[in-house]
């Protein structure tokens, strides 16, 4: 079986690299493509050499741009590729521009067209993320879902043809790397920290980045809290914030360069408490039983916020402040919601019987 598999943007390459190791050991052929929509070595080249990702086969440099600019060069690059490499699938993850130009150049071509992280609705249709994961289900003809909740978040619409529940490969990717992260990573030492006496906070959905009062709102909050936070700033989010002259200039807060997956594993693990706007470090927060802040007004992980490790706080600096101090978090281990840690190989197993070896 030739799997060509798009990816482009930091979750990506996590997601992707349990299902690119299983490929491989099973023997099977994967064209590996880099859209090139992160570019910036601690975005992208990092996970590559620390998670054993093979070199992509090709990087299509595409870079920053409109939402509309970036997915139509995406898409027109994409679909010369699939008609010169002629696989038998291609392999697409979670719900970035990459994920949608990968699904739409593939849906009007031959090869059959897998969805991994299928299923998530967070029904705010002012996020292009939500726009991105409801086009590549629709496009898709066999959709790997994480959860239950996003199985039957399809069935509502309609789709059950071609859905697997496999669990989630971000859940496969600690339980590879997390042993490596602790022998490795020297975060820690560096940034002088202590676990379980810092918090650890993330900002970079556009939500939040290209609203000037929403992101001073957040930024404030971290001030009010008067707790160590380390800050991690995507390179999107420290623009906006010089252009708004909004640097933080409270010691408490240590803003430092985004890091690699190893370090950041360690850094969610040790956190006392993490707020953030991402997707995966929700999920992430949860392996590690490390309660979670939610800065969104709603989330595609429901599972996190019913079993009580997540909270959605919002925005505004009260609301913050209300989640942070006022929680009452669970004293027990999370329930395994999001599989066993095989849905990789679950994932290949199920394409090489389907689309043929």
């Amino acid at each position: 079986m030739k799997v060509l598999t798009v990816v482009g943007a930091r979750p990506q390459f996590i997601k992707a690299a349990p299902v690119s190791r299983a490929l491989r050991a099973a023997g099977h052929t994967e064209f590996l493509v880099h859209t090139g929509q992160h570019y910036d070595r601690q975005m992208s080249r990092v996970f590559f050499d620390e998670m054993q990702i093979p070199e992509p086969d090709i990087n299509l440099e595409v870079g920053s741009g409109s939402h509309a600019a970036q997915t139509a060069q995406m898409l027109g690059k994409l679909e010369q590729v699939m008609q010169t490499n002629q696989p038998d699938c291609v392999l697409i993850y979670g719900d970035t521009n990459s994920t949608l130009a990968g699904a739409m150049a593939a849906a009007k071509l031959p090869p059959s067209l897998a969805h991994v992280e299928a299923g998530l609705r967070s029904f705010n249709r002012e996020m292009p993320e939500e726009i991105n994961r409801v086009l590549a289900d629709r496009c898709s003809d066999y959709l790997f879902c994480p959860t239950q909740t996003a199985v039957d978040n399809l069935a509502r619409e309609g789709i059950t043809g071609g859905v697997s529940l496999v669990g989630d490969t971000m859940f496969d990717a600690v339980l590879q790397f997390g042993k490596v992260a602790e022998d490795r990573s020297t975060i820690l030492d560096q940034l002088r920290l202590t676990p379980k006496e810092f918090l650890l906070a993330t900002v970079h959905r556009a939500y939040n980045t290209d609203n000037p009062e929403t992101l001073r709102g957040i930024l404030t909050a971290f001030i009010d809290l008067n707790e160590t936070i380390v800050f991690p700033v995507h390179p999107r989010t420290r623009e906006r914030i010089n252009q708004l002259g909004l640097g933080l200039t409270a010691g408490a807060v240590k803003m430092i360069e985004p890091v690699g997956y190893l370090d950041m594993l360690m850094l969610e693990r040790s956190a006392r408490l993490i707020l953030t706007d991402s997707g995966g470090m929700q999920k992430e927060a949860f392996f590690f039983g490390v309660p979670c802040v939610t800065l969104r007004p709603e989330t595609e992980w429901t599972e996190t916020v019913a079993a009580g490790w997540n909270v959605i706080a919002g925005v505004t600096p009260a609301g913050i402040a209300r989640a942070v101090s006022e929680t009452v978090w669970p004293d027990d281990s999370p329930a395994e919601i999001f599989g066993d840690g095989t849905a990789a190989q679950k994932i290949v197993t199920h394409l090489a019987n389907q689309v043929g070896s």
